[in-house]
């Protein structure tokens, strides 16, 4: 109720009118419970402008007004689909997935990556790629060269842009629960390009020819990164982890 309650004072068109004006255009209500501004919108259009490459944003898609500020409320009312359910993989997001991907154009897939022993001599690390039951681009693989879990995350998601480029799929939604990954395509990236590839106190960036390649791979593509908790419970997740450990189980390149 708060959150109603904020928008209306700063965004007072976002509320109930009543009237059939304030229906919107395709007869759905695009709900933003973490976003650039907290809302109930009329249009895609207005819901993608607060949710479009913002971190961890969170929002969905109803078929109720009422159901869509209980979930801008923090309520948990179903709806009568989501964005992610309109999605050409739509199968592969949980239920109650905290980021619901963006609207139908996009395409899912949820990338992890593990490293066992991590730091040390013995580590072994695999790479997970999940697009779906099934799903013949699914991919488990061992991490070539330097055995980091860092390193295993941000290759997880250069195979995920590989595949969805050899499918012609130009718009993608990455779901990972690695923040690492996610901050350095959306933030850090742009300021060490700026910088010559150096950090903020002068030194070189320690994964920097693997955030290179990631974003290489990027380039032309219309990327939404999603952050989804790890080992939570969440499907999609839970069987890219599953890949990314038979993945370092398999003898190296």
């Amino acid at each position: 109720m708060l959150r109603r309650i904020l928008a209306f004072l700063v965004f007072p068109r976002f509320l109930p009118k009543g009237g059939k004006e304030d229906l919107p255009r395709d007869g759905m209500f695009y709900a933003v419970r973490n976003g650039r501004r907290t809302g109930v919108y009329h249009t895609w259009e207005e819901c993608k402008e607060q949710v479009d490459r913002y971190p961890y944003a969170s929002f969905k898609k109803f078929g109720s007004e009422e159901a869509a500020w209980n979930f801008v409320d923090g309520g948990t009312s179903s709806s009568t689909g989501t964005l992610a359910e309109e999605a050409s993989h739509a199968d592969t997001t949980p239920p109650d997935d905290p980021s619901p991907v963006a609207e139908g154009e996009y395409a899912v897939v949820y990338t992890d990556g593990c490293c066992s022993s991590n730091g040390r001599s013995k580590a072994r690390a695999g790479t997970g790629v999940y697009w779906g039951p099934g799903h013949p681009l699914n991919s488990s693989e061992r991490l070539p060269g330097r055995q980091t879990n860092q390193r295993a995350e941000i290759h997880a998601a250069c195979k995920a842009v590989e595949q969805a480029k050899s499918q012609n799929i130009k718009k993608l939604a990455i779901y990972t629960d690695s923040k690492f990954t996610i901050n350095g395509m959306t933030s850090w990236v742009p300021n060490w390009k700026s910088n010559g590839w150096k950090t903020k106190t002068g030194k070189e960036v320690i994964n920097k020819e693997d955030f290179e390649k990631l974003s290489k791979l990027s380039e032309g593509m219309d990327i939404q990164w999603m952050h989804v908790p790890g080992h939570a419970g969440f499907t999609g997740n839970e069987a890219a982890d599953r890949l990314a450990r038979e993945g370092a189980g398999k003898s190296s390149k």
